[in-house]
């Protein structure tokens, strides 16, 4: 088992206040990925669970046991929290074959030969590079390179296994090949993963939870799914999605039977049930609708009085999915949609929507007012 729990963590470097009040729970067998841009947070806050770093207030909780007591200067050392590390860099000695790097921690242990030989062999296999155990790591690719380093990281089978961008110096067929890789080695496993990166596919794709940073502190904790389905605030659904949400102005009124929402969009009803709980109760106000790509049907002839008339600034085929860019008066939408077609310049075309899965947020406290269904 390897439940961590992060309580009220601060973390300053000089005066710079890195960790805000960080309360943070991992399950066991969670593969929780700490995402958001560069200087957020979430490297640090890898670094402080691992006790390569020390808070200076709050407490962490390793299944119950304290590990982290900043008030009375309590910090378990690395070695006793049984967690294995996986940086950006590969780390291997290259004076070591595979073989002796992955095996490297197990011999410092003196765990019999005839063992360490099973268990080598155990994680090159996981890794698919059991036939480079006698190659030196300048013999390899660099995604060889990281399986190794991942194999060295697993090979003692720790209960906490933590990953710092350890994709982002590989080219993109690797990096999704490697996905696939760290989501069959946690479904294996069942170790507690704590992944760091800046990459939301990668967060969306591999994750079971993902806890979204700002500045320090976390704006939202929840399944890939829900992240993106119901974002809680406009940085969350800005940060989450590729290519990205449109956020369209609208005004709004709202009484005892739900919101209307009127805009370039048209005239929206939205009922009272599909409001959270940040949503007024009653009143004017201005709104931001947030729309997927993906949720926009686009048609060059109109069927219904309710599709919405663009004009195609931009049409852009790859292949599997053509990404659109039109103009509904001033505003720039993107539209995404399956398959190749090509569209003119200034061509018109025509938007359809489901309400339902609209995201609709208070342009004020920019909170989510409005689920998606």
């Amino acid at each position: 088992m390897s439940k961590i729990e992060l309580k009220h963590i601060d973390k300053f470097y000089g005066k710079n206040h890195v960790l805000k009040d960080l309360n943070l729970t991992i399950e066991d067998g969670d593969f929780m990925t700490l995402l958001g841009p560069s200087g957020c947070g979430k490297t640090t806050t890898l670094r402080v669970v691992s006790g390569l770093e020390k808070p200076q207030n709050g407490f962490i909780y390793m299944d119950g046991k304290e590990i982290v007591n900043a008030a009375e200067a309590y910090y378990a050392p690395p070695s006793q929290r049984n967690l294995n590390l996986v940086f950006q860099s590969y780390a291997l000695w290259p004076h070591m074959t595979v073989f002796e790097n992955v095996s490297f921690g197990l011999k410092i242990k003196k765990i019999p030969s005839a063992e360490i030989e099973k268990m080598v062999a155990s994680a090159l296999d996981r890794m698919q590079i059991g036939q480079y155990a006698k190659r030196y790591p300048t013999e390899l690719s660099g995604g060889q390179q990281q399986r190794v380093a991942i194999a060295r990281a697993i090979v003692s089978e720790p209960r906490l296994l933590l990953l710092d961008e350890p994709l982002s110096n590989l080219d993109a067929k690797l990096r999704v090949d490697m996905r696939s890789e760290l989501k069959r080695l946690h479904h294996d496993t069942g170790s507690t993963i704590i992944y760091v990166t800046h990459d939301q596919v990668e967060a969306l794709t591999m994750s079971t939870k993902i806890a979204l940073f700002r500045e320090g502190e976390l704006v939202q904790v929840d399944k890939p799914l829900a992240l993106y389905d119901n974002p809680c605030n406009l940085y969350t659904a800005d940060f989450i999605g590729n290519p990205s949400i449109n956020f369209i102005q609208a005004a709004g009124t709202i009484d005892a039977g739900g919101l209307v929402a009127e805009g370039i969009m048209g005239r929206l009803i939205f009922p009272k049930e599909d409001m959270t709980d940040n949503a007024p109760t009653s009143g004017k106000y201005d709104l931001i609708l947030g729309i997927r790509p993906e949720q926009i049907s686009i048609s060059r002839e109109r069927t219904s009085p309710e599709q919405v008339e663009a004009h195609v600034y931009a049409g852009m085929p790859a292949g599997s999915e053509t990404l659109v860019a039109v103009r509904v008066g001033e505003k720039l939408i993107t539209v995404k949609e399956l398959g190749s077609t090509h569209y003119g310049g200034d061509e018109v075309v025509y938007l359809s929507f489901d309400p339902r899965k609209i995201n609709v947020f208070d342009a004020k406290s920019e909170n989510l007012i409005k689920y998606c269904r």
